[in-house]
């Protein structure tokens, strides 16, 4: 199914001094952070929070493949754009990092999710989420 062209989500953070690591730069921990907190307000900016949760389905995280290409330190905001796609059963998050202020790459992820219930039954892409995505 393909991504609806004009859906390319983008989202701003800031590095903060409590994600330092010993070497001065974010941990590399923290980049998942970052890219899931991404993902959240993506679903916030859509509207789509509130029906994901009376849906009864969970999204959650399966696979997470991160490339790291570029130190993030104190204070420096980053911009992260993310796209979805969708491989059924899964909902594919292909996210990039990069310096706002150069807009010099900084890191790359590809988050596989699936929807489950609560019995962690996995589930197609519930009817109300899906055409806020896809064509």
């Amino acid at each position: 199914m393909k991504l609806k062209p004009e859906l390319m989500y983008k989202s701003r953070i800031k590095a903060r001094g409590y994600e330092l690591d010993s070497y001065g730069h974010v941990n590399n921990a923290v980049f998942f952070n970052y890219f899931e907190q991404a993902r959240w307000e993506l679903f916030q900016d859509k509207g789509l929070l509130e029906q994901l949760t009376s849906s009864g389905l969970f999204l959650v995280v399966v696979e997470v493949n991160l490339r790291y290409q570029h130190e993030v330190k104190l204070g420096d905001e980053v911009e992260i754009s993310t796209t979805v796609r969708k491989e059924e059963p899964f909902i594919i998050f292909d996210q990039k990092m990069k310096l706002c202020s150069t807009g010099q790459p900084l890191s790359r992820a590809k988050v596989k999710s699936v929807f489950v219930d609560e019995q962690r039954v996995t589930h197609d892409v519930p009817a109300g989420i899906e055409p806020v995505f896809f064509i």
